[in-house]
């Protein structure tokens, strides 16, 4: 379980910090893909459902607790 919570953490990150580059070197506009990855980590909170783990899920299938629970 930690190896999936440790893997989406990193996607996560680097694709915000890669998003962030983007806007101050090329275009500001690639500051809305940090924010709607910010918004749906937000989202999740509540709902539960994160496309991150979903496909984390299908790629490296684990047992019954393999979520974070909430």
């Amino acid at each position: 379980m930690k190896t999936k919570i440790k893997l989406h953490d990193g996607i996560v990150g680097a694709a915000i910090a890669t998003s962030v580059m983007l806007g101050a070197t090329v275009n500001p506009l690639w500051l809305y893909v940090a924010g709607g990855i910010g918004a749906l980590m937000v989202s999740s909170a509540f709902t539960g459902f994160c496309p991150v783990y979903f496909i984390l899920h299908k790629v490296m299938p684990g047992g019954a607790a393999d979520h974070v629970e909430r």
